[in-house]
């Protein structure tokens, strides 16, 4: 019998994974060809081709190579899924830009435009790809597209992002955490999805199949300690009042060549301002804490005139309240009027390190235990 004749692509033939998150794109890109692979073709149902071109003729035979896979019927009939896996030339780089490369891209995408034979689908996973060329723009209007990015950790809300995807991993091990061994755990992996799923599958092996929840001390035993953990730490430990450890935690940052300011806008400066907004917040109106979500929606309820100072989501489509609602327990440690004291010592010491030659260390040193000192401790102390 002759081979059906194409027609255009039906949706969800074409499948595109992109990202500059390369863990998660991978996983994605893993699970959607196992869902699309016919199920009693085995090994047969499904054709990968590497992506990883060393030079532009390379990436034209990567083309050529799906093309042929696209254009041969499967080895025992039915369908097959075809998979460009993690494809290095589609971005803006040498190979990238290459004409060749160019032109035979495009020979792939009119393949694809041409039309996919019953039960063929092609998935494209890549971490790069220039959104400026045509070629993206029709690709985009035959593919269904994933975008799997890294989140912008300089951006307020980074962490809720990140800590939505460990949630669902965490649950998929059995694993449950400590709130501050959570929030630990999000600082140290950052950005990085594989870093997270690497400390994850330690912590599972170490806590064994009795002991499933995850302790702060669990977490810092085990897990690898970044400059952004121990920066957490050190806004944690000004959060829970704890003199003795923030003192402990900056002196190992500054041992390590930390810069002074760096560390006062990073680490004590977001926490003083979080710790004061929320207890403002709390201050004047009774918000529910029992719950992130009725937390959001009291926040929302507030008149315009309540939240215009709150942190915005970086979309700009409503109020960032992930980090105000995790220092809300910390910020009962403080009064309003302590809080207010705390950021104008902070705009002090920031003064002071970048017009005088104090002593980094000192200056730090007296600020924290100007904040974190009890009232009454300080009274003594002054007098």
């Amino acid at each position: 019998m002759p081979p059906a004749a194409k027609s255009k692509a039906a949706p969800g033939q074409v499948r595109v994974l992109v990202g500059s998150d390369e863990g998660r794109v991978k996983e994605a890109a893993m699970r959607l060809v196992q869902k699309l692979s016919p199920a009693d073709a085995g090994d047969f149902g499904t054709e990968v081709i590497e992506g990883q071109a060393d030079n532009a003729a390379h990436a034209a035979q990567l083309c050529a190579d799906c093309i042929l896979a696209l254009q041969t019927l499967p080895f025992f009939g039915g369908g097959k899924v075809v998979w460009l896996k993690m494809a290095n030339f589609l971005g803006d780089s040498v190979t990238g830009r290459a004409q060749e490369t160019v032109e035979a891209f495009e020979r792939l995408v009119e393949v694809l435009e041409a039309g996919l034979g019953p039960e063929i689908y092609f998935v494209l996973s890549a971490t790069a790809m220039d959104k400026r060329r045509t070629v993206y723009k029709r690709l985009g209007k035959l593919a269904d597209i994933e975008i799997h990015d890294k989140p912008d950790t300089s951006k307020d809300g980074w962490e809720q992002e990140v800590g939505q995807w460990l949630a669902q991993k965490a649950k998929a091990l059995g694993l449950s955490f400590e709130p501050e061994a959570f929030d630990l755990l999000v600082q140290l992996a950052g950005d990085d999805s594989r870093q997270l799923e690497n400390e994850l599958q330690k912590l599972d092996v170490y806590l064994g199949t009795q002991q499933r929840r995850c302790s702060l001390a669990d977490v810092r035993g085990m897990v690898s300690m970044s400059r952004a953990g121990v920066i957490w730490e050190l806004g944690h430990a000004v959060g829970r009042r704890d003199l003795p450890r923030a003192l402990e935690l900056l002196n190992i940052l500054l041992e390590q060549g930390q810069n002074a300011v760096g560390l006062l806008l990073a680490a004590i400066v977001p926490r003083v301002r979080s710790m004061l907004l929320v207890q403002d917040l709390l201050s004047r109106h009774r918000l529910p804490m029992d719950s992130y979500s009725r937390f959001v929606s009291a926040l929302e309820r507030l008149p315009r005139q309540e939240t215009m100072h709150l942190p915005r989501k970086k979309d700009g489509s409503g109020i960032n309240a992930f980090g105000l609602f995790s220092s809300a327990g910390d910020a009962r440690r403080f009064s309003v009027a302590e809080l207010r004291e705390a950021l104008v010592a902070c705009l002090q010491a920031n003064s002071r390190l970048v017009t005088t030659q104090l002593d980094e260390r000192l200056v730090l040193e007296r600020l924290l235990v100007g904040m974190l000192a009890r009232r009454e401790k300080r009274g003594a102390m002054s007098a």
